[in-house]
């Protein structure tokens, strides 16, 4: 599976922006996919994953109720709307794309790192105050 982030850019705090991650791969709908990311002088973090089928979404505490994550399976796509932007929120995301049959539930792990087996080369998100 290829992972191809887009839709970062600069956006003043309280804005909004909508990424992007196109699969390449005809087995997009097996995949548990996720978004990640990672600011200057931090480690990655986890931001919010979706089950294949889109039925379960779960999001870190500092972006719930901002952020949405949905999938099109037909148009192998995921997306991440942000809404309220904060400055804290200026990272580069990352998406990532893991086996649904692979390492279990994932309620249980959907925040590792090490369940996502595909990245992409991850798009700029910049927030100004």
């Amino acid at each position: 599976v290829q992972l191809q982030a887009s839709g970062g850019g600069l956006v003043q705090a309280g804005g909004f922006l909508r990424l992007s991650c196109a699969a390449s791969g005809r087995t997009f709908s097996t995949y548990v996919m996720a978004w990640f990311r990672q600011a200057p002088g931090k480690e990655r973090e986890f931001v919010t994953a979706i089950s294949w089928s889109g039925g379960s979404t779960y999001y870190a505490d500092s972006v719930k109720g901002r952020f949405t994550i949905s999938r099109d399976n037909a148009k192998n796509t995921v997306y991440l709307q942000m809404n309220s932007l904060k400055p804290e929120d200026t990272a580069v995301y990352y998406c990532c794309a893991g086996a649904a049959s692979f390492g279990g539930s994932l309620s249980t792990n959907y925040y590792d790192t090490r369940r996502y087996h595909y990245w992409g080369q991850g798009t700029k998100v910049t927030v100004s105050s």
